[in-house]
């Protein structure tokens, strides 16, 4: 109940106040998490420690953390007002590269799955495609608490995104990508317990296998995708070149766990590029290299 009453009082501030101050104000009660927490700091920093190479000071690995935690506050203001983002903010804040990418992929008719991560904005990149006209569902997480999954929920209807619960995703997913639809999926955190194996930064990790496995078994093109934030607040809206599974399995025809793992290399390397290049916006709270933390899988997270 305290969580959903502060999710709901930031929600107001966020509505009450400009953006800028909203960023200020976020970036305060960053600040302020950043020195009470315990958990949350520790597995920043060691994954920081993982991206970096071992090769800063604690100064410096400590400010990067700290960067992190108020990226991610600016995130959350960025939600919580995402019933104000329309045409008009898109014009002033966001610069679309790549759009080409999308459109090249949705014209092969097999529906077209926009694999992002925990990085920067991935909310946002949602709500803009909706302004422009594309129609997306995304998988989400669902909260234990009630009142916290219902005002998630409603925040993204109100950005015109069809949010499809992990819980029930695997029909739906495959009804969306069937009819040619938008597919937002994230490759880097497995809440399945069910995730496949490989290499991140030369370290073992667990990553989901939804995208791979439904462009295995569909043919629907991979795009990546990212929204990073840039210094002056505004946003890259990316849409990386398309993988298309097709040229990638030419060798692997039938075998499926083959095909699967040749998928998830081909994407996991994008995802680990951008990481490096943005670690301040990677929101992973948990020690992603430790493997077997269950605790990092409960479902009452926002991410």
């Amino acid at each position: 109940m305290i969580l959903y009453l502060l999710y709901r009082i930031g929600y107001f501030l966020v509505q009450a106040l400009p953006l800028k101050v909203s960023y200020i104000l976020a970036r305060s009660i960053a600040d302020i998490y950043y020195c009470w927490t315990v958990k949350d700091k520790r597995a920043v920093l060691e994954n920081l420690k993982v991206i970096t190479g071992g090769r800063l000071s604690a100064v410096e690995l400590n400010k990067m953390g700290r960067d992190v935690f108020r990226n991610f506050a600016k995130y959350l203001a960025d939600f919580f007002r995402s019933s104000k983002i329309d045409s008009n903010y898109v014009k002033r804040f966001i610069g679309i590269e790549g759009l080409e990418n999308l459109k090249s992929a949705m014209s092969k008719g097999k529906g077209v799955i926009l694999l992002s991560a925990h990085i920067a904005n991935w909310e946002l990149g949602a709500v803009v495609l909706g302004i422009l006209g594309y129609n997306i569902s995304v998988v989400v997480l669902t909260h234990q608490n009630k009142k916290i999954n219902a005002f998630f929920t409603r925040q993204r209807v109100l950005g015109n995104v069809k949010p499809i619960e992990i819980g029930i995703a695997l029909r739906s997913c495959y009804k969306v990508l069937g009819e040619n639809g938008l597919l937002g999926l994230l490759g880097d955190r497995d809440f399945s317990k069910t995730g496949i194996k490989t290499l991140m930064f030369g370290k073992p990790a667990i990553i989901p296998k939804g995208p791979a496995v439904f462009s295995y078994r569909l043919g629907s093109i991979i795009v990546p995708t990212f929204m990073i934030r840039k210094p002056d607040e505004a946003f890259r809206f990316i849409f990386d070149p398309p993988i298309e599974p097709a040229e990638i399995l030419e060798s692997k025809t039938g075998d499926e766990e083959a095909g699967i793992q040749a998928l998830t290399k081909a994407y996991i390397g994008i995802i680990e590029s951008y990481i490096k290049q943005y670690p301040t916006q990677w929101f992973m709270f948990k020690e992603f290299w430790s493997g077997g933390d269950k605790e990092s899988l409960r479902p009452d997270t926002i991410i």
